[in-house]
């Protein structure tokens, strides 16, 4: 099994100790374009061997790193959403931050319920994505990529989305219903923009979902949908760590990686696992 940094990790740094508990899930069941996000988990681990320690000058891997085994995700989909939602309740009940390796991004609904679960207090989910996946059932499936936030905002969670780019008229009808805050792609892209406060009333527990095709085609082309106009790196970043000035990450996901042989877009994945790391153990400002 391969493991998150694993030729920079002491045998300290990689045991039960370990604040972050790495979850890969290859979960590929709703894709509806382009595939491969299966194989995401596996090319993110194997990049990560070639990460600096550094980071943020500080390294985050100090706070420790333990990869666990894949989530099997045969079997229906609310049963695969079960498994995740139990390891991450786990992780969370044991004080660690449970970071998911997607696979597709409807796994962030089981990861998000094992959070809530384990907390029992509200969450809020900042969420990186070129779509808004409100759609309800979409092509019929209740899980489906496209659906993820729709049916977290139905369990109550506040939704903040940053770099939408693509969105139907039922989704711009579910961001008012539900209260969504969002500031799109082509506003913050044009404007430069690095930094958006999250309306005070948003929660002070943050879950992170980083859906790689939020950032633009030329910086990540490896995934299925890979929407022009998006955000690019270092923005997509300072906007998830500005989020969570004040506030403290409860655990994130990276999903939607759908390698294609080169190795830069798994580097860059596996890039922004680390730097997420760096934000979310950072202490509240």
């Amino acid at each position: 099994m391969r493991i998150f940094l694993d030729s920079e990790l002491s045998a300290t740094e990689r045991g039960e100790d370990a604040l972050f508990r790495v979850i890969p899930m290859p979960l590929e069941r709703t894709v509806s374009y382009g595939a491969g996000t299966a194989d995401g988990p596996e090319a993110i681990l194997q990049a990560s061997d070639e990460l600096e320690r550094l980071c943020q000058e500080f390294e985050p891997c100090k706070q420790g790193i333990l990869t666990e085994a894949p989530i099997a995700c045969d079997g229906d989909l609310p049963e695969v959403m079960e498994r995740l939602a139990a390891r991450t309740e786990a992780a969370v009940r044991a004080n660690r931050i449970p970071v998911t390796l997607g696979g597709e991004h409807s796994l962030t609904y089981g990861a998000v319920t094992g959070v809530t679960r384990a907390l029992g207090q509200p969450v809020g989910v900042v969420q990186i994505d070129a779509h808004a996946d409100l759609r309800i059932a979409y092509q019929g499936e209740k899980h489906s990529h496209a659906s993820v936030m729709h049916l977290l905002c139905e369990d109550g969670i506040q939704l903040a989305q940053f770099g939408v780019r693509a969105l139907c008229q039922q989704e711009v009808e579910s961001r008012a219903r539900h209260g969504v805050f969002f500031r799109d792609a082509e506003e913050l892209v044009t404007e430069n923009t690095l930094a958006v406060d999250l309306p005070e009333d948003f929660p002070e527990l943050v879950y992170v979902s980083f859906d790689v095709d939020g950032l633009d085609p030329s910086v990540m082309p490896a995934t299925g949908t890979p929407v022009p106009g998006g955000l690019g790196y270092y923005q997509a970043l300072r906007l998830v760590e500005h989020a969570l000035k004040g506030r403290r990450c409860v655990g994130f996901d990276v999903v939607e990686l759908a390698p294609d042989g080169n190795a830069a877009w798994d580097f860059t994945a596996a890039q922004i696992v680390y730097r997420l790391m760096a934000a979310a153990c950072q202490p509240a400002e």
